[in-house]
């Protein structure tokens, strides 16, 4: 409400410097930005999900848990590496002319920090929401329906275009959907390769011209792409006329790939994860070993400190409040509690910089307010006790990850038989005494998986710390991205490891939840 409200204060002035000079580049590389990085998690995510599901070569147990990997590397550290190893001062480049004697300017090299860096970088990083969904469509697909294509004669790859892809648009637009919000989300990547689009103007706009109202109207117009995604994912849910006929499964008797076609499909299994994860990751272990006995290691120490008691504190608020709602919820089912849940839910849809102006705006009103009246009427002053506090860093984290956790213990909650609620009142048991005695001991591997999702998700969080933590309060990620745009890629790279080391616990947790989503595993399909 707060940034929509923003419009009833109109900021012609700004708006004709920004309509100039700006916008139109904004507009345009966010939609060319959007479109390259559809094509991008398109060609990397359907095909190997289907490889590792349907068929066995070398390595192909591995590479189904390690395509996961590059959810670990945030976008903006990811694009930082890269620079340092294509850069013109980089060891590629450097390679080349030493090797070929040419000078800089010889030659041509495709520049990184560029739109089409961008949109590789957030392609290598965000295609496992696509390969995720849709390999978990691929498990739970009936064998049943493969076998009859197979009998009608069409080949592996027509079985694949024709009958599992089809099957699967379901989940791999609502993969696309998360992979396009995140992209819109960014900030770090684009913001370092010099790309302007939304989230970068918004920061400009609030810093560089001190107009707070206008960045808040600009994040509305980012606000609208977002919209637009979620209502095209679901009307593209609604008019999906692909489903199937058979209540049959059984378990996925995978074919064995020999010679040429087992390199293929190692090769194309593989691609994805050497270059969105193993590459960066030995360039950062690399950076990190030489760095660290030049860096400040006691502020390195303060800094993680900083970040894991942040993430620590928001992650248990986020899984107490998830709780509440959730089970209030089951014991309440009617319209007004979905909706209610519903719509806290819809924060992770919503970029950090969106939700930090939005949060900003409002409390610092308030602690103006609030100083200007004590000031008038004691003679005292408030100073910022929610603005300039981690309260309204936290708030704004809640705001963003609050639906990772709740979906989570839906899904947990919705797999305890309601017979067992009423056992358990029948009992004597008041209702949260059931939660405390029943539910929670049972969702303890649930409750876990939700606070690591929004732990992690809150250490990678940069925008919005960028925009709201307190002054002389710094984070991994903060400091990572100050390291880096001061071209200072070798001591950014120990606080980038840790982010990134830190964020492979939910990578292992995904994997084996979509190992064991189809219908009657046994643990060994």
């Amino acid at each position: 409400m707060t940034v929509v409200a923003s419009w009833l204060w109109p900021r012609p002035e700004t708006w004709q410097h920004l309509a100039d000079t700006v916008l139109a580049d904004y507009i345009l590389n966010s939609l060319g930005l959007v479109m390259g990085v559809s094509i991008g998690v398109l060609l990397l995510g359907p095909v190997p999900a289907w490889l590792v599901t349907m068929y066995r070569f070398p390595a192909s147990r591995q590479l189904e848990w390690a395509l996961l990997l590059p959810l670990a590397m945030p976008a903006y550290i990811i694009a930082y590496t890269y620079t340092g190893l294509l850069d013109v001062g980089g060891p590629v480049q450097s390679f080349i002319r030493d090797s070929l004697g040419y000078s800089y300017g010889d030659y041509w090299f495709p520049p990184i920090r560029s739109l089409g860096g961008a949109i590789v970088m957030l392609s290598l990083v965000l295609y496992p929401y696509v390969y995720l969904l849709t390999r978990t469509a691929f498990i739970e697909q009936s064998v049943c329906v493969l076998e009859v294509a197979r009998t009608l004669g069409l080949s592996p790859a027509r079985r694949f275009l024709r009958v599992a892809l089809p099957l699967a648009r379901p989940a791999i637009i609502a993969g696309l959907s998360l992979v396009l919000m995140e992209t819109l989300a960014d900030y770090g990547t684009v913001q370092y390769f010099g790309v302007s689009v939304f989230t970068t103007g918004i920061f400009r706009t609030w810093f560089g011209l001190a107009d707070g109202l206008a960045a808040a109207q600009l994040a509305t117009l980012l606000l609208v792409f977002i919209v637009v995604l979620i209502g095209l994912e679901q009307h593209s849910r609604r008019a999906a006329r692909y489903h199937h006929t058979s209540n049959r499964y059984a378990a996925i008797v995978a074919q064995r790939l020999y010679g040429w076609r087992a390199a293929v499909a190692f090769t194309v299994c593989a691609v994805p994860v050497v270059f969105g994860f193993l590459l960066p990751a030995g360039l950062l272990l690399n950076w990190a070993i030489d760095s660290w006995p030049r860096i400040d290691q006691a502020g390195f120490l303060r800094l993680m400190g900083h970040s894991l008691g942040l993430a620590v504190f928001t992650a248990v608020l986020a899984v107490a409040l998830a709780l509440f709602f959730a089970y209030g919820r089951r014991l309440y089912d009617n319209i007004g509690t979905r909706l209610s849940v519903r719509f806290v839910g819809l924060g992770y849809a919503i970029p950090g910089t969106v939700i930090a102006v939005g949060a900003l705006l409002p409390f610092a009103w308030f602690d103006n307010a609030l100083d200007t009246w004590l000031r008038a009427q004691f003679g005292i002053s408030s100073g910022l006790l929610l603005s300039g506090s981690l309260f309204t860093l936290v708030f704004a984290y809640l705001v963003r990850f609050l639906a990772v956790s709740t979906n989570t213990i839906e899904a947990g909650l919705a797999k305890i038989r309601p017979s067992m609620d009423e056992a358990a009142r029948s009992m004597g048991l008041q209702r949260w005494a059931v939660l405390r005695r029943v539910h929670m001991p049972m969702l303890r591997g649930t409750l876990l998986t939700a606070l690591l999702l929004v732990f992690v998700d809150v250490l990678k969080e940069l925008p919005a710390t960028l925009l709201l933590r307190p002054f002389n309060f710094n984070t991994l990620a903060v400091r990572t991205y100050e390291l880096a745009n001061d071209e200072r890629l070798y001591e950014a790279a120990c606080s980038a490891l840790a982010i990134v080391a830190v964020g492979i616990i939910p990578v292992i947790i995904l994997s084996r939840i979509i190992s064991q989503s189809r219908p009657g595993h046994d643990g060994e399909a």
